[in-house]
């Protein structure tokens, strides 16, 4: 067997590999349109490169028929890549969005790794008490009453750490709806803030059979870029979100 043809067949494996995890991330911790806006794209560009990349490279430059040391430098190159491709998934698992929490007059995407286990264990519902695996939650927030309380969380978002990161204040969207309904805003200010959006306004409202006055929004944002949270007009349900800056 040839060199060429070892690091192809490596090359194929890998791929196949690559396809699947790509799939997993796209489809399950990253769905659309959240995989741009939390970064998924730079994790998974680099996950595939070292996947589909490094191995066949590797394989290419070592492999030669008959060579004494050929099945151990193979090996050496599959431990290398299996540790490399484990490391870069765990990164994009932990960095996967967790909640999108309605807070006040917008939506914030977190991240698993946003949030510590010591806060995730205060959550008032189980269902809080850990990150999900099946893609974010979205999820309402109940400030504190109590003045103290409430002037140590202020604080606290002063220090970069506010009451999205904070699960024990987490409750069902439902009940945060009415409010973060009174903040939203209509289409026709989107359109005024970003004239370039239209078009994409028109086709989300065609393809969902809308109107513009059936919808209204808020901000959403994320790690790497800031989203537009369509909302029921009606109820305050989310709908979707655009790749619209909101800003």
């Amino acid at each position: 067997m040839s060199r060429w043809k070892a690091a192809a067949i490596h090359l194929s494996i890998s791929a196949g590999i690559g396809l699947v995890s790509a799939a997993l991330i796209f489809g399950l911790w990253y769905p659309p349109p959240y995989s741009h806006a939390a970064g998924a794209d730079e994790l998974v560009l680099l996950l595939l490169g070292v996947d589909i990349v490094l191995g066949p490279l590797l394989t290419l430059v070592v492999f030669k028929s008959g060579k004494k040391s050929l099945r151990f430098d193979l090996g050496v190159i599959a431990l290398l890549q299996a540790g490399a491709f484990t490391y870069g998934t765990s990164v994009v698992v932990r960095a996967r969005p967790a909640f999108i929490v309605g807070a006040i007059d917008r939506f914030v995407m977190v991240s698993a790794n946003d949030l510590d286990e010591k806060d995730l264990a205060d959550a008032r519902k189980p269902e809080f008490q850990s990150s999900p695996w099946t893609g974010p939650r979205i999820v309402g927030v109940q400030l504190p009453k109590d003045p103290t309380e409430r002037s140590t969380l202020m604080f606290s978002g002063a220090e970069g750490k506010d009451v999205e990161k904070f699960p024990k204040y987490y409750i069902d969207y439902a009940e945060a709806a009415p409010a973060l309904l009174k903040r939203a805003k209509s289409l026709d200010d989107l359109r005024a803030k970003q004239p370039s959006a239209g078009a994409a306004i028109d086709t989300w409202l065609s393809k969902h059979q809308k109107s513009a006055g059936d919808i209204v929004w808020l901000p959403l944002t994320a790690p790497r870029a800031s989203l537009t949270m369509l909302l029921d007009h009606a109820n305050g349900q989310p709908l979707g979100a655009l790749t619209i800056d909101p800003w």
